[in-house]
């Protein structure tokens, strides 16, 4: 596999660009082959194009940011791909408008998941007449 080998200080990033086994970690430092370096910082690169080519060649997979990389440099021919992560929706937070303030999470998860909004024709059947004496009159909001 051809990747990212982290090198540098903290908060100031440098990468080798690497050939080693896929389920070697790249911090152990047992690589196969440097083939370059890259800082993100100044865009520096400096890339063997011969020995890309000669790995990919025997079957050596560069990760997505390698790959990007080296399509922008023009070293290989194809798109790029997406390199990040997707995004993951944010779960609604659980509010909490009556009871005695805490619960454990695991009872808030099995409350909630016991609570479901009721169908507008269940809300129509259930509904009974109120007097209107019980009716509470509406606010106004003030200007």
């Amino acid at each position: 596999m051809i990747r990212f080998q982290r090198i540098g200080r903290t908060n100031d990033p440098a990468f080798r660009i690497v050939v080693l086994e896929k389920e070697r970690a790249a911090k152990a430092g047992n690589i196969t082959e440097l083939l370059g370096t890259y800082n993100p910082r100044s865009k520096a690169l400096t890339l063997d194009n011969e020995k890309v080519k000669e790995w990919m060649a025997k079957g050596a997979q560069p990760t997505d940011s390698i790959r990007n990389l080296l399509i922008n440099k023009g070293v290989i021919e194809g798109r790029k791909v997406n390199a990040l992560p997707k995004k993951t929706p944010l779960k609604p937070a659980v509010s909490e408008t009556a009871g005695s303030g805490e619960q454990p999470a695991s009872q808030a998860v099995v409350a909630e998941a016991e609570v479901s909004a009721p169908t507008e024709a269940e809300v129509v059947a259930e509904a009974e007449p109120v007097p209107e004496a019980e009716k509470a009159p509406a606010e106004t909001p003030a200007a």
